[in-house]
């Protein structure tokens, strides 16, 4: 399953804070007849301890080290997978929109950089609906951006967030998460279509239980015939630490345990199966492949 193609695409200006990242980052690549390309929504300015703040500073070190990582702040990229079969057009996750970092919110001029526009999409299939992923459903009217898009989320994920006891008992840091989902889930509740872990969302996808970065997190098992890649969302969330450590916490998951044991199921079944991975914040447009490394493992990528 090669990369068909990597490439960053015109309109390559800085990004605030973010110097050289490219602005419309995209990598390519083939399963059976579908194309998959991951498309930019920008990137996310984050506190280093949003994620490193329940681990082991001296074993952390090294790692920052060898990552060349800074402990105060991270640029995770926010790439989007587009899933092509000539038939459908389906984006997994929505992106920023305009509302929650001047970084990010980037997916419409991504999209037009390959010719697409929202009406195109013929479906929105959301990991999760963290603001990263979901905040940009809405257009300037708070309608619905994706206008012919049918729109799907997994069961337990949409239970979550339109529970009204959820915005109390998320915690004050992610208070404003639970609004802004509750705000944007309403506005599709009558047109969504809701699916359960194991289950074919599309021909030849498969929802596949990732949970524990949210209650309900989805990734989702691409495949046709022996070819198969894993668009994993951020149930893996970076290519340092979740990849070397993963049995670590992280403070970017909700439920700290069940996430680090996704991430050991899911490394044990790309590993088994030799999948490939997609994922929304693994640098250079996210497509790659894991290696064994250590007592962990390494994400490579390879630029044709």
């Amino acid at each position: 399953m090669p990369f068909t193609r990597r490439r960053f695409l015109a309109g390559s200006a800085a990004l605030p804070f973010v110097g050289a990242l490219p602005r419309f980052a995209v990598a390519e690549m083939s399963i059976g007849s579908t194309t998959l390309t991951t498309v930019s929504d920008g990137n996310l300015v984050l506190p280093g301890s949003f994620i490193f703040e329940p681990m082991p500073k001296d074993e952390l070190a090294p790692i920052l080290t060898e990552f060349d990582l800074s402990n105060e702040r991270l640029t995770p990229e926010c790439n989007l997978t587009l899933y092509r079969d000539g038939t459908n057009t389906v984006l997994f996750d929505a992106g920023s929109g305009p509302d929650f970092m001047p970084t990010a919110g980037v997916l419409l001029d991504s999209l037009d950089a390959l010719d697409l526009t929202p009406e195109d999409i013929t479906h929105v299939v959301f990991t999760h609906a963290h603001p990263d992923h979901i905040w940009g459903l809405l257009d300037d009217f708070d309608d619905p951006l994706f206008t012919e898009a049918t729109h799907m989320m997994g069961r337990a994920e949409w239970d979550y967030w339109w529970n009204p006891e959820t915005v109390n008992t998320i915690g004050d840091a992610r208070a404003a998460f639970a609004v802004g989902a509750k705000r944007r889930m309403e506005a599709i509740k009558d047109q969504v279509v809701f699916f359960d872990a194991g289950q074919e969302v599309l021909p030849g996808v498969a929802a596949v239980a990732s949970y524990g970065h949210t209650p309900g997190h989805m990734s989702f098992e691409v495949r046709s015939g022996s070819d198969a890649a894993l668009v994993i969302g951020d149930a893996i969330g970076n290519h340092h630490v979740a990849f070397r450590k993963p049995a670590w916490h992280s403070g970017s998951d909700q439920d700290l345990d069940m996430a680090a044991a996704t991430r050991k199921v899911l490394f044990d079944r790309i590993m088994a199966d030799q999948l490939q991975i997609i994922g929304f914040h693994l640098p250079n447009g996210g497509i790659g492949r894991v290696e064994a490394a250590d007592e962990g493992y390494r994400f490579v990528q390879e630029d044709m």
